[in-house]
């Protein structure tokens, strides 16, 4: 039989991983809250901004002076993917399905020839993908958890642009946990050099933007110059803001299994521990009727 002392501290001991389950559970429901609100905020305007690049790179094809950050360099020699995942882990496969979803991509960019260069966003992906293609790995940000805003995405967005601008890449496109609902996160790639509409805007209603003869005032150039690394930003900061109400709501859903399993085992512990004691107490009780038989 189990010793009723170990079973005690191994009660105890579950007890205590429940209760810290149960609080990070708590934690990531408010966070998950205002992660939320703040994704289906930025949602709309992110879709119909990539919808506008998306048909201006159209527009803009074939022209001489087409911006490279909306039409592309020519080339598709070297890919940048932009890994969104998260810092710290408890948070169930969150990150294995980015994960999984990188891994595809590089293997069949490099069957078609292409050299492929990671930026990392958050540890995970760095710790995860280090391993097979740290030297693919050319930059690591880990520092956007605490009081994220726009202002905050400044850092990401400027050194993609110095990348493409020194020509280490020729396209760019995220990859980042699409938030729908509380038990569904959608891993979702978004093209970001050269512009285009990502597949949710693209299927959404039709507002007038495609096919539309588009007006500039006062310069066409003078324009995208400010706008382009808007639409970069903002596209960032939207795959950023998704992937924060995914992890959150990753993290609830396996934290509330952790607690739960944790629940069942203390039951289990219980009812062995009842047991053990019930059968020492039954031969504690069968050595003293022996013994006084036998006197």
């Amino acid at each position: 039989m189990a010793n009723l002392k170990a079973l005690r501290i191994r009660i105890n001991s579950v007890r205590s991983t429940r209760k810290i389950t149960s609080a990070m559970k708590m934690v990531a429901a408010a966070k998950l809250r205002r992660a939320q609100e703040s994704a289906e905020s930025a949602r709309p305007y992110a879709e119909r901004m990539a919808r506008m690049m998306g048909s201006l790179a159209s527009a803009f094809a074939g022209r001489e002076d087409a911006p490279a950050l909306l039409a592309g360099n020519g080339k598709q020699d070297v890919h940048l993917l932009v890994i969104v995942s998260s810092n710290r882990g408890l948070c169930g496969s969150f990150n294995v399905g980015v994960m999984r979803a990188v891994r595809a991509r590089i293997a069949e960019l490099r069957d078609k020839g292409k050299e492929v260069k990671l930026l990392c966003v958050g540890r995970k992906a760095r710790d995860l993908l280090r391993r097979d293609f740290g030297s693919a790995i050319v930059d690591t940000i880990t520092d956007l958890d605490k009081n994220f805003s726009y202002q905050s995405i400044t850092q990401i967005s400027e050194r993609v642009t110095e990348l493409f601008e020194q020509g280490e890449f020729d396209v760019c496109s995220m990859v980042y946990n699409k938030f729908q609902s509380v038990m569904t996160q959608v891993v979702t790639w978004q093209g970001l050099i050269p512009a285009m509409a990502d597949d949710d805007a693209s299927e959404s209603e039709d507002d007038g933007l495609n096919g539309a003869v588009h007006i500039f005032e006062p310069d066409e150039n003078e324009i995208l110059e400010h706008l382009l690394p808007q639409n970069l930003g903002i596209q960032l900061f939207r795959g950023i803001l998704e992937s924060q109400a995914s992890e959150h709501a990753a993290r609830m859903t396996a934290m509330d299994n952790a607690s739960r399993n944790a629940g069942d085992m203390i039951d289990r512990l219980n009812t062995l521990y009842n047991r053990t004691r019930q059968a020492a107490i039954t031969t504690e009780i069968t050595e003293i009727v022996s013994g006084a038989e036998a006197l």
